[in-house]
């Protein structure tokens, strides 16, 4: 069995390391050396070393509230933290302590981390498991992780590996001044970027970002979602944040209705992300974008045609619904392909809000598609102009600035 562990691990490590994911010798040698199957107990050894996430916990709905990150997400968020030996680390959102040994491994034995959970059950787990590795420079605390750990402050680096919808003071107050921190932020609706944060002299401002979702931070940084279907087969579901509004009994019917398809003359190849469009509209639109979710029954019964294969990014209005699509254009002469992006939509107005949907499409695609995104959570309130690119998205605390530069 240490064998096929070693084997396994070896070829995903490979894997991650020939897609440039894994960029520093830093993370290759902790991710090498740190058994990820010793976290995931009774979790079959190629399910512990698959690029996937492994749920670990459910609430009493069946709700998945924690898992062991994706190993491709996990090496991404360690190279943004950029950890140097001998740093004193914070991680909010312990899980199975599998990422905490890895920050173990690179801190060294001169360095040390500080992993908290609000779960008392995830905590002795990782309590656990990180003895069986044999890790000992880790501290597993039983805790709620917005409030950080001051007893351990000031740290080099903090990293969060649950979402969070705003950035705790108790994070910011207890990083070091030339510290990092490292976070995945839910910026609006669906949007989610893990943001590299750094401090200057007028607030925090990012220096970099990558698309991750992660399950939200639970306690006082509470970001729940709730689930609304469109079909009583309940095989169409949208994801719904606090800060959306979304009328259920307005939309039991919605796909029922006429389909309105709008298609945008917006065009992208195969296997590029949209995560910029999505972020412009999730900026843009007044109830700003969620995940529709998909099963195959709903595709195959002609309920529904979204852009992927789990479902599509939607929006609603009152009684409306609107969700993106894609098309096949016509070969290029070299071979190659294009996909047109489209909106349809249903509801009363729901042509209306697919226009409205597919003008924003446009629009960024005209004049904001090449322009760099910048994060910021200033000190002091920066005035929005969404006519030039600037949202700032409002928090009780924290507001983020986002700027199309």
């Amino acid at each position: 069995m240490l064998r096929e562990a070693s084997d396994l691990r070896t070829n995903l490590i490979d894997q991650l390391c020939a897609e440039d994911t894994i960029r520093t010798s830093a993370v290759e040698v902790a991710m090498r050396r740190t058994p990820r199957h010793l976290f995931l107990p009774g979790v079959p050894m190629q399910q512990a070393y698959a690029d996937e996430p492994v749920y670990t916990k459910t609430d009493t709905c069946g709700t998945s509230i924690s898992a062991a990150s994706q190993p491709r997400i996990v090496a991404m968020m360690l190279e943004q933290l950029d950890v140097r030996s001998g740093q004193r680390v914070m991680e909010a959102g312990a899980g199975t302590g599998y990422n905490a040994a890895l920050l173990a491994a690179v801190v060294g034995d001169s360095g040390r981390v500080v992993t908290i959970d609000v779960d008392e059950d995830l905590v002795n787990g990782a309590r656990k498991s990180l003895a069986a590795a044999g890790v000992a420079n880790v501290d597993v605390v039983h805790g709620d992780g917005a409030l950080g750990y001051s007893e351990g402050a000031p740290y080099d680096r903090i990293i969060a590996t649950v979402g969070a919808y705003e950035t705790p003071a108790a994070w910011l107050k207890q990083l070091a001044p030339d510290g990092r921190l490292v976070v995945p932020l839910r910026l609006r609706g669906a949007a989610s970027r893990s943001i590299i944060f750094e401090r200057y002299d007028g607030g925090w401002r990012d220096q970099g970002s990558e698309l991750a979702v992660f399950m939200p931070l639970r306690g006082i940084g509470d970001d729940a979602r709730r689930l609304v279907s469109l079909t009583p087969e309940l095989d169409v579901i949208l994801q719904v944040h606090k800060d959306q509004e979304v009328e259920a009994a307005a939309l039991a019917d919605v796909l029922e209705t006429e389909r309105r398809k709008v298609w945008t003359d917006v065009f992208f190849p195969p296997m590029v992300p949209y995560e910029w469009m999505d972020l412009w509209l999730a900026c843009r639109l007044d109830n700003a974008i969620m995940r529709m979710s998909v099963q195959p029954t709903a595709v195959q019964r002609g309920a529904v045609t979204p852009m992927f294969s789990w479902g599509a990014m939607a929006t609603t209005r009152g009684a409306d619904l609107a969700y993106l699509t894609t098309r096949p254009a016509l070969a290029r002469p070299d071979g190659s392909r294009l996909y047109e992006v489209g909106v349809i939509g249903h509801g009363p107005n729901g042509r209306d809000l697919a226009h409205h949907v597919s003008e924003e499409i446009r629009s960024w695609y005209t004049n904001y598609r090449s322009r760099e995104v910048r994060f910021e959570i200033p000190d002091a309130p920066i005035g929005a102009d969404p006519a030039v690119g600037r949202f700032v998205l409002a928090r009780p605390h924290h507001p983020i600035t986002v700027t199309w530069e």
